[in-house]
């Protein structure tokens, strides 16, 4: 059993609803669905809170719960994966299954001519890797500029506000890696 089976069976026990649930731990809605559907894990401080809703301690919220590994996970070219997209210019697209159950996120990250991704800024102590495959594009970090062409790469803290511009003729393709997974 995983932890969000656990939260669904706790959950189902003490007869409330998700809604409700949310309410009471403070928990997102979404992310108690994510939750219990296997997406996503959560945090140690959102399991405290649902552990304390549903009135049992940590460790019975943990109790039967395993932590499946897999040695390797094939994602096959034709599998359908999440992609978001930025604008019209500019997109991400999720390069492995349940990412936010995994310690980092790989994505294809693709800006055309003159795109720009939104600026964002992740969580104390996340870090971001990029590798260009394809294009050339200017990485903006809090107050600083990066150009990074093909076969460049950049790692940061992403904590610090930062996006991306393609400053080429052509498209950006990427290759990015996220840690920990955040969308």
């Amino acid at each position: 059993m995983n932890i969000g089976d656990k939260i669904r069976k706790l959950r189902k026990q003490e007869n409330i609803t998700l809604k409700e649930l949310s309410q009471k731990s403070g928990v997102a809605l979404a992310t108690l669905s994510r939750m219990e559907n296997n997406k996503m894990t959560g945090t140690f401080e959102s399991h405290v809170n649902i552990a304390k809703a549903l009135g049992v301690a940590l460790p019975e919220l943990y109790s039967d719960v395993i932590i499946e590994e897999k040695k390797a996970e094939l994602l096959p070219h034709s599998a359908t994966s999440d992609t978001f997209v930025h604008s019209t210019k500019s997109s991400f697209k999720i390069l492995a299954n349940k990412v936010l159950s995994k310690k980092m996120m790989p994505v294809l990250l693709t800006i055309q001519p003159a795109g720009r991704t939104n600026k964002e800024e992740a969580q104390k102590g996340s870090e971001k890797f990029i590798y260009v495959l394809e294009g050339e594009l200017e990485a903006v970090i809090g107050d600083e500029r990066y150009k990074v062409g093909k076969k460049d790469s950049l790692y940061f803290y992403a904590s610090s506000p930062h996006y991306f511009i393609n400053i080429g003729k052509g498209p950006v393709s990427a290759i990015c890696v996220i840690c920990p997974p955040a969308l």
